[in-house]
């Protein structure tokens, strides 16, 4: 077992890809320390300091001084964005209408980009995804768990869609280049594409028993792994208002500090 003591200076380290399960930190500073695309399920954190720490992740379980916190946050940001918690509804009319309003505050993110000036789509902030990176993963989803899972459709992809850091290197099996640089024209056209095909599948699943499994899953999808028809939906549904946060949260940051971002996330 590798050990580093108070005369390793390790500022600045940068750690890639690598295992480290069952590591232990113990008085070590971690400040202003970024953790991207990473795992930590079963942590444990004891007498840390998070003062004005920025958590963005999956919470499921996440106890906090001995509080659940998901449901906490759950309804804290199904109370800044109503049509929210309609997402997880097994009523696809619910979904529906849920799904209605997430592409309503889209549209209204994308008018205040484009206000910004030509190029405003496409502007990384702290290596996050930019809008139009952000539409064309929008895209990738539907093609998965739509068009591939639920409609059959073999040749599901886009060529220009953007996967999870996980699977980038599989998307190339499927048609998915990953160096692709689609026209904002082209994302914009793709993304309202496959919104319409969301609102297809919607009608045409509408009296049909959609607590039955799926007929497949994404390619990314765990072996073995079953979904019912509802839940399929109510992915696209989540992934809009999730990555919508996103798009939001760095949009103000990018006018905050006058226009100025950097880095693309990978």
């Amino acid at each position: 077992m590798t050990r580093f003591g108070p005369d390793d200076d390790l500022r600045g380290v940068q750690v890639d890809e690598a295992d480290m399960t069952g590591a232990s930190f113990r008085l070590v500073k971690l400040d202003a320390v970024r953790i991207d695309q990473s795992f930590l399920p079963g942590a444990r954190m004891r007498g840390v300091d998070l003062t004005e720490a920025d958590i963005d992740g999956a919470i499921s379980g996440l106890r906090v001084n001995g509080v659940q916190v998901e449901p906490l946050i759950e309804a804290e940001l199904d109370r800044r964005s109503p049509g929210r918690e309609q997402s997880r509804s097994q009523d696809l009319a619910e979904q529906r209408a849920s799904l209605e309003q997430a592409l309503r505050r889209w549209e209204a993110h994308l008018e205040r980009a484009a206000a910004l000036g030509p190029g405003a789509v496409d502007v990384s902030v702290d290596g996050e995804w930019s809008t139009a990176q952000t539409l064309r993963h929008l895209v990738l989803a539907v093609d998965g768990w739509v068009r591939y899972g639920l409609r059959g459709v073999d040749d599901a992809f886009w060529y220009a869609g953007l996967p999870f850091t996980e699977y980038e290197p599989e998307v190339g099996r499927f048609g998915v280049d990953l160096t692709a640089e689609p026209s904002w024209e082209e994302v914009r056209a793709a993304h309202a594409d496959r919104v319409s095909q969301v609102f297809a599948a919607y009608d045409d699943l509408a009296g049909t028993d959609v607590m039955a499994d799926a007929p497949r899953l994404p390619p990314w999808a765990p072996s073995g792994m079953t979904s019912p028809v509802w839940r399929c939906l109510g992915v696209i549904v989540r992934e809009h208002w999730e990555h919508l946060r996103f798009a939001e949260r760095d949009l103000d940051t990018f006018v905050a500090r006058g226009g100025r971002a950097s880095g693309v996330r990978g």
